[in-house]
């Protein structure tokens, strides 16, 4: 067995690092390429940890690397201890985790628990082996209905589109909640929990910082795997009961998992992808025995509207205080359109969209939308290209799409990869700077004026924007870590609360509005104007005062 040195722990003065902490999403193959094939990889990820560090970030998370046929972007897992040679070698990770402790950065990385890959060794040799074999108890293996066993075993679907439900040669069908590349591990057999805690230990030794837990609400199914009916089953965030999400099960799995997490210095921590019906739902994933953080889905899909997103903030901050854990906030992923685009549409169309809508609106919220969430308590996550206000590209052709999603009826919409195109370092160069053998998704032309090159030092700039608001929120007392947040007094259409000795000002309703002026300005999204006591601010317009 390779024995694993951990790289020194990064230095910090406070505890619970991750309360407060800003925390970045690379999705690899889109973020550097440090071999020039096109696709990016662990070796451009390390080189490009001084930006990040330089950023202000407080933690890396690194979408899947592992060993995969990538029928799933990486999601599909067939060794969860080896590195895919698309993206390096495990070398390459250590190397990687090295460098960022060095720089003062964490390191998560991304757990796939729910499925593995078809071409994982356990369902190769199920498949082989045959009805009987005894791996296949360890995935969800069943006899169809009807008289020859030809239909599925239930009327479940993927949330990819489709039946949940594939047949093998032999007549037997499995079960699989995304693409029939990704089938579901059981997790009623005991093996399939044993392997998970060796998995966890086996990164935990290389010295990463955490996991983030892909799919952590469907791993328990129900018992008996009944039918459903006339539900949507292809929404993962809804306010149907489901019998393959949110499971009570789920929490034995995570309370096993925190006893591990607390055997290792350094608050090794895990966050839960876990869609619920409701923030209070969300919260019992992190009650004290069982993981760290859970992300805010109810808030990523809130509308640009200041009713609802009080709404979900007072419910956000509520749900976590009994469990004693820090409400998390997201306004874009690898999963769903920027906001930079999704707000440039009118609210209501969801998050996966097919028009950019009107860019200098959607820009303009979008770093509006910044400011609120990195003013409000707790932690914040932000997806790579979203400090340079990047949208979806939603013109990409068919023929080069890669989502699975996307070749699969109805499923999640199919337009994903509009987020996930590499982005952009350079003005000018091949991939504008991403690497030197161009990108595996087209690029828009216009991608030079929005890279790294082209904002750092502009003080107007998005980037500049970002670096500047997590300073901020590193340096002032008021910002980040606790639940404390006081709503003021301000017009309809306008969100105004205080925090100790800060205040954050955000107009949403699209038209000048007139407001007292709370302090001294820190930081604001756009221009404003001051006259005496009296702030004018612009319409889609955040700013942060001193008090």
């Amino acid at each position: 067995m390779t024995q694993h040195i951990a790289a020194p722990r990064p230095q910090t003065t406070s505890t619970q690092w991750w309360r407060d902490a800003v925390i970045y999403q690379v999705y690899p193959r889109s973020f550097a390429d440090g071999n020039g094939d096109g696709m990016g990889d662990l070796d451009g990820v390390r080189s490009r940890l001084p930006y990040l560090r330089d950023l202000g970030v407080d933690a890396v998370w690194l979408s899947p690397f592992y060993a995969s046929p990538q029928a799933d972007a990486g999601y599909d897992v067939a060794d969860y201890r080896a590195i895919d040679p698309m993206f390096g070698t495990l070398l390459d990770a250590d190397a990687l985790i090295r460098d960022a402790h060095e720089l003062g950065l964490r390191v998560i990385t991304d757990l796939v628990p729910n499925h593995s890959s078809d071409q994982h060794e356990w369902f190769r040799r199920a498949i082989e082996e045959g009805p009987g074999s005894p791996l296949r108890a360890r995935y969800h293996f069943r006899p169809g209905k009807g008289e020859d066993g030809q239909l599925p075993p239930n009327d479940w679907e993927s949330i990819f589109g489709g039946p949940a439900w594939t047949r093998t040669e032999d007549g037997q069908w499995y079960l699989h909640l995304f693409a029939p590349e990704q089938p579901d591990l059981n997790w009623d057999h005991p093996a399939v929990a044993d392997e998970f805690r060796s998995i966890l230990r086996f990164w935990l030794d290389m010295g990463v910082d955490g996991f983030r837990i892909d799919v952590a609400h469907g791993l328990v199914k129900a018992p008996g795997l009944p039918d459903i009916g006339g539900h949507d089953q292809l929404k993962l965030l809804g306010n149907d009961v489901m019998p393959f999400f949110d499971q009570e099960g789920v929490h034995e799995i995570y309370r096993s998992w925190r006893t591990i997490l607390d055997e290792y210095d350094g608050e090794r921590i895990a966050v839960a992808e876990a869609w619920t019906p409701t923030v209070e739902r969300t919260a019992l994933y992190v009650r004290p025995d069982e993981l760290h953080q859970a992300f805010n889905f109810q808030y990523l899909g809130a509308p640009w509207e200041a009713a609802a997103l009080r709404e979900v903030i007072d419910t956000s901050l509520a749900a976590m205080r009994p469990v004693g854990a820090p409400a998390t906030w997201v306004l874009s992923n690898h999963d769903v359109t920027r906001h930079a685009t999704r707000f440039a549409n009118p609210p209501g169309l969801g998050t996966q969209l097919r028009t950019p809508g009107d860019r200098e609106l959607g820009l303009r919220r979008a770093r509006a939308a910044t400011l609120l969430m990195l003013a409000l308590p707790g932690s914040a996550y932000v997806y790579q290209g979203e400090e340079l206000g990047l949208p979806d590209v939603t013109d990409l052709p068919d023929e080069v799409r890669q989502d699975p999603s996307f070749f699969r009826a109805a499923g999640q919409d199919g337009f994903r990869d509009g987020c996930r195109v590499p982005i952009p370092w350079t003005v000018e160069g091949s991939s504008y700077g991403f690497g030197s053998g161009g990108s595996w998704l087209p690029q828009p032309d216009t991608w030079g004026g929005l890279s790294v090159e082209a904002q750092t030092g502009d003080a107007d700039s998005t980037l500049e924007l970002y670096r500047a608001a997590i300073a901020a929120r590193r340096a002032h007392p008021g910002l980040g870590a606790g639940d404390d947040l006081r709503w003021l007094d301000a017009p309809e259409g306008v969100l105004a609360f205080a925090r100790e000795g800060f205040v954050c000002t955000v107009n949403l309703t699209g038209r000048l509005v007139s407001l007292p002026v709370p302090g001294r300005v820190v930081l604001a999204s756009g221009p404003f104007a001051v006259d005496g006591d009296r702030c004018e601010l612009p319409g889609d317009t955040t700013v942060w005062w001193t008090v």
